[in-house]
């Protein structure tokens, strides 16, 4: 396991973060786990890093995500705030659970096996492109990204010619939602929310005059629970957030996934030889270095983790790939064990708010990563990766890779 000081622990500061942590967080986080496991930050928000603790917060029903209270100051008044206090994952009941029940519909066992094999054609046709090109690709933009921003993007009926932009609004928009964001990032976060929303009100417009059976637009549209729908703008703004949220997770699965099996290399050949370890493979990919690192909540009364008094109305920053390499659950952490059981991991959070296209990004990795692995005996790098520089959600921006079917 890697290095824990009791300095490194004691100058973490969430709001000032670093390049080497932003390249390597691991080693902070087993530093705040052995030494300052619930660490307070000048502003005093609280940032937890073991597991039990964790899931504590994830498990206590007084915890509030809503997220006013923080994005007001941090954005102000403009779409961004609009965007980030209107969407599922940044709101408690009612909202929460009337928009939950809506967009849950879409990721039921019977919707996704109907998704299965137009997954997996997807997924061949990224591949024979790849193979036309000799092999040489960035594994992210060719292939990681455009799987699942494909697949949602066919959910709501989004044509080809449409989803140039969304991975530029969709990267800015997520972007926002780092500890600090220079003013810069401000505009260009607004600037995308309006976008976003502008084109989404033409196809919701659109679609209005054509609803479909099982196309989740039109049941958004047309849906309701307990009598009440989706208002204009909370049906614009879950629609940018199942797109976000819908490629972020997906994306960095893939990525992640393949640069731990490059780096673990007895891992890959082991995952080829037996291919029915794909099940835990994916759970340890994503134990292993989670897509999304961090969490918020908010105390509405007093609460104590590891015997340390947190007072209400404080923000809890939760570690959720510090959690995932805690060794009190996770032997040898630091490894990579595509067959590690049991792997009760963090990576999609926990209870209500657990992500709710959780199955769809383990299948979608699965078919991804299984059929990369059949049809390339070979797969190298071919430059240098190049992180995306967040600390929230973890990956890549470039995967440069040589793949040889021979």
């Amino acid at each position: 396991m890697k290095t824990a000081s009791r300095e490194t622990a004691e100058a973490f500061n969430i709001y000032a973060l670093t390049p080497e942590y932003l390249d390597d967080p691991f080693p902070v986080y087993h530093a705040l786990r052995e030494h300052s496991p619930v660490h307070r930050m000048p502003d005093g928000s609280v940032f937890l890093s073991r597991y039990d603790d964790v899931i504590a917060c994830y498990r206590d029903r007084t915890m509030s995500s809503d997220k006013k209270k923080d994005f007001g100051p941090k954005f102000g008044e403009g779409p961004l705030l609009t965007h980030h206090t209107t969407s599922l994952v940044f709101n408690d009941p009612p909202l929460h659970t009337r928009v939950r029940k809506l967009l849950a519909q879409a990721f039921t066992p019977r919707a996704l096996a109907a998704m299965e094999p137009g997954i997996v054609t997807m997924v061949d046709g990224f591949l024979d492109r790849a193979e036309d090109r000799g092999g040489r690709i960035d594994l992210i933009g060719d292939f990681a990204f455009a799987l699942p921003v494909g697949v949602i993007c066919d959910m709501l009926g989004i044509p080809p010619q449409d989803r140039e932009h969304l991975r530029d609004w969709a990267m800015t928009i997520l972007g926002a939602l780092e500890p600090t964001i220079t003013p810069e990032q401000l505009d260009r976060g607004n600037r995308a929310v309006a976008g976003f929303s502008a084109y989404l009100k033409e196809l919701i417009a659109e679609r209005r005059t054509r609803l479909e059976e099982g196309d989740i637009l039109s049941e958004l549209i047309a849906g309701e629970v307990d009598g009440e729908s989706l208002t204009e703008q909370e049906l614009i703004q879950n629609c940018i957030f199942l797109l976000n949220a819908g490629h972020e997770t997906t994306t960095n699965l893939i990525g992640n996934g393949m640069a731990g099996l490059l780096e673990f290399p007895e891992e890959m050949a082991r995952l080829r030889a037996e291919p029915a370890l794909m099940d835990t493979a994916i759970e340890e990919f994503l134990r292993f270095e989670s897509s999304n690192q961090l969490g918020n909540r908010r105390t509405t009364q007093p609460v104590s983790f590891s015997g340390v008094e947190v007072p209400a109305d404080t923000v809890i920053h939760l570690g959720i790939g510090a959690a995932n390499r805690d060794p009190a659950h996770f032997p040898d952490p630091d490894r990579l064990d595509i067959t590690r059981r049991p792997n009760k991991h963090l990576a999609f959070a926990w209870g209500a708010h657990i992500c709710l296209g959780n199955s769809l990004a383990r299948m979608e990795g699965k078919i991804a990563i299984g059929r990369l692995l059949q049809r390339f005996a070979s797969i190298e790098r071919d430059g240098d990766f190049v992180r995306g520089g967040r600390a929230r959600f973890r990956g890549y921006r470039r995967f440069p890779v040589r793949m040889d079917c021979s």
